[in-house]
């Protein structure tokens, strides 16, 4: 994938996660890093169990990005010691 669809995947992806861990986005550039690193956390981790993981920008994909996100947002709340509004 290009760094372009990178980075509207991990927008999408970190916008859909903030609003399912905390109710309200953490801030535009914020929340696009944790969405790139959580696509990048959510391909490995289906890596690691048997499924396919980020394979461009598709439905799936984005399935497999929020996924990671959410997981790199659950990790960023503990270590920050911000607690996360379900």
């Amino acid at each position: 994938m290009s760094i372009l669809a990178w980075i509207v995947l991990g927008l999408i992806a970190g916008f859909i996660a903030s609003k399912i861990v905390n109710k309200s986005g953490d801030g535009l550039i914020l929340d696009i890093v944790l969405g790139v690193v959580g696509s990048v956390v959510g391909g490995w981790l289906f890596n690691v169990f048997g499924m396919a993981g980020v394979s461009g920008v598709n439905i799936y994909s984005l399935v497999v990005a929020v996924i990671g996100a959410v997981v790199v947002l659950f990790a960023y709340h503990a270590i920050t010691g911000r607690k996360p509004t379900l």
